[in-house]
Formats: structure tokens, sequence, C-alpha cells
């Protein structure tokens, strides 16, 4: 490892701290903690980490919601080697208990509010062993303190552990959508995260002075492409538990925060909390839309305010190629990020000519390190040296790229990805369904609902198994988001050969508007 040329997220940490002693870091709630705060907070929790036997390739998962902890463990971990792992809170305990079985953490830091029974009846199903400290424990509540995340990270001392840490190591693992009907970890390194942070502070016009409201989920690419920019730029990060319309208002006006993660249907609810104007959101940069949603904010007119997304996904640490670097050009996802190589090829891994269709592949200091414990899957997608995307794309005459589909189709809802593949097992779970097929169809709300085409079993009556026991059944096992929002019976699926038909069921149900068919996407 060549220390002269390394720069971890650690290393940023540090440099703040001495370049930006009175600037703000994170702001959650009545918590601020100033660069030099945060830094030390992280020193502890990496000390205390190491006295507790955690260190290089260690996994410690997050089970909670957004929190100023989220970026103090990812940093914390940074410092020592370890592997942070933020997951998402919706899940179900049968889901939590599949995620514990494959992250196999040495730490487990978590919340009990609103989440904790599910929590709670995951680690009793898992039955493995790990070190688990509640981040939202009373400070006053002594039968807990045995387990108080404060109480751990205090443990440890301020002094920097100053530990050798491979800047291409992972620090980072995300869950991506199940499009194979199991979640995988894509683990990503410092080097790819302070990468595109850089080119995201290029695009989303971020600086020193950028306050950004971290109101989306940050176990998703979407909202931490921009933490990591603020946090490498020196700005402030300020965190919202969840999406609240209200809070949202409070926050924009008393932090001036001037640049946010806020999605349609979030941007409607704001204007009706706020239709009397009386918060002041005047500082917030953000999209355009309607007019009178334009007079409360800044139109955002940095280039990705002016063209944004492209083609992405977490593997690529959420972008390949921007449409903010594509301006003028004939395909629908912009151009290339400046570090990356993008191919189209065909199965035999050779280009395709321009125009035509192949997969997506590319290979740069963005892309994945691998799945976590996934060796036949890394191999099958790093084959030739470069990372196999599984996702169709054609380079047009001028250069640029564009999105297709993905060779398994997603659904989308809102900024979710919902992979059919996850909630058809879902649904053949059930012992009234002989086989399932998912489709999306197009929603003004949330872009894509997700209808299940269902063939009951053999002998079942339609009163034994109706859409609504069916909804029910998923909403008990996968995250609610995923479950159908209606269910259409057939006698038998349509078939090509041995696959499912999914264009004749969407001729037939009214599917379509699938990410990749007329707008540009980022599949993060």
């Amino acid at each position: 490892m060549d220390q002269l040329h390394d720069l971890t997220l650690g290393d940023v940490l540090r440099e703040h701290r001495r370049s930006r002693p009175q600037r703000t870091a994170v702001v959650c709630g009545d918590y601020r903690a100033t660069y030099p705060d945060l830094d030390q907070r992280t020193n502890r929790l990496a000390n205390a980490l190491v006295d507790a036997g955690i260190g290089a390739g260690d996994l410690v998962l997050w089970l909670g919601q957004n929190c100023h902890r989220v970026l103090e463990c990812l940093l914390g971990c940074a410092k020592v080697g370890a592997v942070f792992v933020p997951a998402n809170w919706r899940q179900t305990s049968d889901e939590l208990v599949t995620l514990l079985r494959d992250v196999q953490p040495k730490v487990v830091i978590w919340q009990d509010e609103e989440i904790g029974g599910a929590v709670w009846a995951a680690r009793a199903d898992w039955g493995g062993t790990a070190l688990w400290w509640q981040h939202d424990a009373a400070p006053d509540a002594a039968h807990t303190a045995a387990e108080s995340y404060e109480a751990f990270l205090a443990a440890g001392s301020p002094e920097d552990p100053a530990a050798p840490v491979d800047p291409a190591s992972p620090v980072i693992q995300l869950y991506t959508a199940a499009f194979s009907g199991t979640p995988n970890g894509s683990q990503l390194s410092h080097d790819a995260v302070l990468s595109q942070a850089l080119m995201v502070a290029l695009v989303q016009r971020i600086t020193e002075d950028t306050v950004y409201l971290n109101s989306g989920p940050m176990f998703h690419m979407a909202t931490l492409m921009t933490t990591f920019a603020t946090f490498h730029l020196g700005g402030t990060n300020v965190m919202t538990r969840r999406v609240d319309a209200e809070e949202l208002c409070r926050l924009i006006e008393t932090e001036r925060c001037n640049y946010g993660f806020v999605m349609g249907p979030t941007a409607k609810e704001i204007m009706e909390v706020n239709r009397d104007g009386r918060y002041d959101l005047s500082s917030l940069r953000t999209f355009g839309a309607s007019p009178a949603w334009n007079e409360m904010i800044q139109v955002d007119d940095s280039p990705w305010g002016l063209h944004p997304a492209g083609y992405g996904q977490t593997e690529a640490t959420g972008m390949l190629t921007f449409n903010a670097l594509g301006i003028g050009s004939s395909g629908g996802s912009g151009r290339p990020s400046p570090w990356v190589q993008v191919r189209i090829v065909d199965p035999d891994g050779a280009d395709v000519p321009d125009g035509e269709t192949g997969e997506i592949v590319a290979r740069g200091r963005v892309l994945t390190n691998g799945y976590h414990d996934r060796d036949q899957l890394n191999a099958e997608r790093t084959r030739g040296g470069w990372w196999h995307t599984s996702d169709l794309g054609k380079r047009e005459a001028d250069g640029s790229i564009t999105f297709v589909a993905p060779l398994t189709r997603i659904v989308k809802s809102a900024a979710e990805n919902i992979y059919p593949a996850e909630v058809e097992s879902c649904l053949t779970r059930h012992p009234g369904v002989k086989e399932a097929a998912i489709i999306g169809v197009p929603d003004p709300k949330w872009t894509q609902k997700v209808v299940a085409v269902v063939v009951r079993a053999d002998g079942v009556e339609g009163e034994a198994v109706t859409a609504e026991v069916l909804i029910a059944h998923c909403r008990s096992l996968i995250a609610s988001y995923k479950k159908p929002a209606a269910v259409e019976f057939v006698d038998q699926l349509p078939r090509q050969g041995w696959a499912v038909d999914y264009d004749a069921l969407d001729a037939r149900f009214g599917g379509g508007g699938y990410p990749g068919s007329g707008s540009a996407v980022s599949k993060i």
C-alpha cells in the first residue's frame, strides 16, 4: 500500500478537522457537530470497535432510520477498515433474518422506536452471534446501558487509531433489489465513494456552502451520492429520520437547507403544508415543477438540475453515465463519467455496432468490489475484466449512451426499484398459488404500481385465495411497498417456450412504463 498517494474517507475527515474547524458537519434534531466534533466521535467509535475485536473486513450492520450516526458509523468503520452496512429499515422480520444470515455482522447497531418489534423478532430467529448496540437508548435507562451505542462509543479513546487502511478496500455495503430473487450486498471502496463524490459535486454544484437535507433513505444510493459529495466538499449534512412534509419545511427554514432529496410526491405534500406560505423555503435549490412550487424554492439550474439522471446502479456507486455530460446528444442516458469506460457487448463479450442493443459493461474507479459472499455471481459479473451490468443499452452514432431495459424487468415505484422475481417468489410461497407473474402498470403518482397475475393451485377455490389474501400474505413477508396493488387471476400464464410472455400480460392487463421505455433513469 502506497501511503504517499492514498486517501480514504477517514483521511478526508482528518483534513476537514484541520481545514474547517468551525464548519458544522452534521445536524440531526437538537444534535449539531463541527468537523472536529465528528472526527473525535468517529475516533472513539473506531477505537471501541478495535477494543471489541472488530477490524479490517468485518461488517457492521445499521438497522435504523436516518440519523447523524449513519455518517458517524460509516466514518468510524472507515478508520479501521471495517465495512458499514446500512440496511432498509422497512423490511419485515423475516426479511431481516435473511439479511442477518447473509451479512453475518460482528456488530449490529439498531433502533427501537418504530421498528424495534421487527428487529427483536429477527434477532431471536437469527441465532447468530454479534454485539448489539441500541442507538436510540435513553441515556438514563440503566437497564439498557450495557447495550447502548452511546455508552459503547464513549468507552473508546478519542485519539486517532491511525490504522493503515487500503483505499481500494470496501467501506460500505449496500443491498440491491432482489433481481434474482435474493438481495445482494454490493461492496464499494473508499476510492469509489470519493471518486463519485467529486463527480456528483461537479454536476450538482455541491460546495462547502452546501447544506444538504438528507430526507431520502440513507440505505439508498440516490440519497447517499449527495451525502458523500457534501461531506467530501466540507459542507453540512442535515438529517431527518423519515419523510414528513411539515418537518421538512421546518428544517429547510431553520437550517437554510440549500439542497435536498425531494421526490415528486413529497413536493406535493410540502406544497399542501405550506400553501399559506408560513415556512420560508426560498433557500432550497431543487427541481422545477408547477408555478406554485417554483415560487417557494429556487429552481435548480445546475447541470444536474437542468439535465438530471442518466444511467446507473448501486454497483457503480450510483451513476455510470450522466445526462449532464450529454447535453444535446442523441442518447437518452448522456455520456459516461470521466471515471469509467463503457462498452456495449453481445453475449460473447464482443462490441456490437453503434445503434445496436447489447449488454452495458463498464470498468473504472466507481465500480463495485463485488457482492458480499457471492463468489460465483462475482465471477459471472466480472468476466473478461469488465463489470456486466445485466442491463441492455446501445451506443448512439454520436457516442452517447441509451439505456434500453434491464435483462430482468424492474417495476419503478417512486424512487424504489421492485424486481418481479422477488415478489413472484413471495407469492408462490402461499399454498394456494400455483404460479405468479408480476407486471408494472403506469400510475400517475408512483410511476408504476405492482400488479400480480396469479394462477391458483389446483383444487383451490376462489373464496380461499382472493386478492386481499395474497396482498396481506406479501405484506407479512416483504416490505409493504413491494406488495401488489392489485391481483388478476388467470387459468394459465402465457408463455414463449418455457418463459412467461410478459409482453402478452402487459397487453392484456395494461402494463407498461418500465424504466428505459421513454425516460432516462438511474437504476439505483
